[in-house]
């Protein structure tokens, strides 16, 4: 068996771990059951996620075992970790409609197939439990002290931090706990900012078990500014078409930087490294090529090779001037929404968030109605705005939509 440690590391995943050599070794000469943990706070994975994804497969492609956590009962706690304020909460009605979306997801990359792998939601076991036997039985392993430390709690105490995510972190080690007694988890994998919580879990199984038990965090995605990545004008770069379309979604890989794109090509694609090296050595002109490849490889894993295909060529048309528009973004607005003003139709049509966003754009001369800039917040849309029988819209460089009338 190959190790898939070295694999990780190779490619750039790995940033903290517990145990290293023993880690190594685990990994070499068994196969070991893991899990990694999705709250469903939304009706969508977006691609901050997609990293731990792309580790988890890496990994069931070595031959080990995934276990994929939907969180349906701590997402009713909500996670402190990264945020500066308390997580809105979700009704249980909400949260059972995310798990049954994101379940949805999982399967696309994850192989369940015949036990290959474990789909299983929290709150079959975080939603029994019994208060005062679970202090009793978990609490008591906890030191407030040492939570007070963690980063996930520090950088929330000037602001405030209720006691109801103060249990975050037991919840999480619990989780670990229960997998390794149901299954026999031996690993958690997950986001850098999971880091504390994930050192809970692997300690609490020590102490209560006196077994081994293991955390490794994958590095967060961002650009070579260190900010993150996958944030665009509409919000979140969603896994889900009804929310990123796959054009929109080839067209962020296909504008990444240039020196983003051997980090992202090492991170989001299985193409070897060698081809990933070479791809990322291209020069001038032609990291084009690279980023072209990037964003198909990318948007095939998340929308399968036929919509991959179709950004494709809908990306290539725009910009050689072609007149196929089949695949360009498209949406359809009813008759009587003509003459309206530019920044409502816009909206209504779902072309940009909000009028707010508009004003920018119009301010910052990025907005354009079948190539002709928008220079008028106040511009009536008529019909001849619509004369060969649609309006195309450019946000920016590079970001179409067509509007039809139905």
């Amino acid at each position: 068996m190959s190790n898939v440690f070295d694999i990780l590391k190779e490619r750039g995943y790995i940033k903290q771990l517990t145990h290293e050599d023993e880690i190594k070794k685990i990994l070499e000469d068994e196969k070991i059951t893991f899990y990694i943990g999705f709250d469903p706070t939304a009706d969508s994975l977006h691609i901050g996620h997609f990293l731990p994804l792309m580790m988890m497969a890496h990994m069931q492609r070595a031959g080990h075992r995934p276990i994929a956590l939907v969180g349906g009962g701590t997402v009713m706690v909500g996670d402190p970790s990264g945020k500066t304020d308390m997580r809105k909460m979700l009704s249980k009605e909400i949260i059972e409609s995310n798990v049954a979306s994101i379940k949805g997801q999982l399967s696309k990359f994850i192989d369940f197939d015949k036990e290959k792998a474990i789909l299983v939601n929290n709150a079959e076991w975080l939603s029994k439990l019994n208060y005062i036997e679970f202090l009793r039985d978990i609490g008591v392993h906890f030191s407030v002290n040492r939570m007070l430390t963690a980063e996930c709690f520090k950088q929330r105490l000037e602001k405030g931090l209720s006691f109801l995510e103060f249990n975050y972190m037991l919840m999480q080690g619990y989780d670990f706990l229960e997998l390794n007694r149901r299954y026999g988890c031996v690993m958690e994998l997950g986001g850098d900012d999971q880091w504390s919580n994930m050192l809970a879990g692997a300690d609490l199984i020590r102490r209560k078990e006196s077994k081994p038990a293991f955390a490794m965090t994958c590095t967060l995605l961002t650009n070579s500014e260190g900010k993150k990545m996958g944030k665009t004008e509409k919000g979140a770069l969603w896994l889900d078409k009804n929310k990123t379309t796959p054009y929109e979604f080839y067209q962020y890989w296909r504008n990444v930087y240039d020196a983003d794109v051997e980090k992202c090509l090492a991170l989001l694609t299985f193409l070897p490294m060698d081809e990933v090296k070479r791809l990322g050595s291209l020069e001038g002109a032609e990291i084009n090529e690279a980023k072209k490849v990037l964003a198909y490889e990318v948007t095939k894993l998340i929308h399968g090779e036929e919509e991959a295909k179709k950004a494709k060529e809908a990306s290539e048309t725009l910009f050689s001037g072609g007149c196929n528009m089949d695949n360009v973004p498209t949406c359809t607005i009813s008759k009587d929404k003509i003459n309206l003003p530019v920044l409502d139709l816009l909206v209504e049509a779902k072309v940009i968030p909000s009028k707010g966003e508009g004003r920018r754009l119009i301010q910052q001369g990025g907005l354009n109605i079948n190539d002709n800039k928008v220079t008028d917040v106040k511009l009536i849309v008529t019909e001849e705005f619509f004369e060969h029988g649609s309006m195309l819209v450019r946000r920016g460089k590079k970001n179409y939509n067509r509007i039809v009338i139905e």
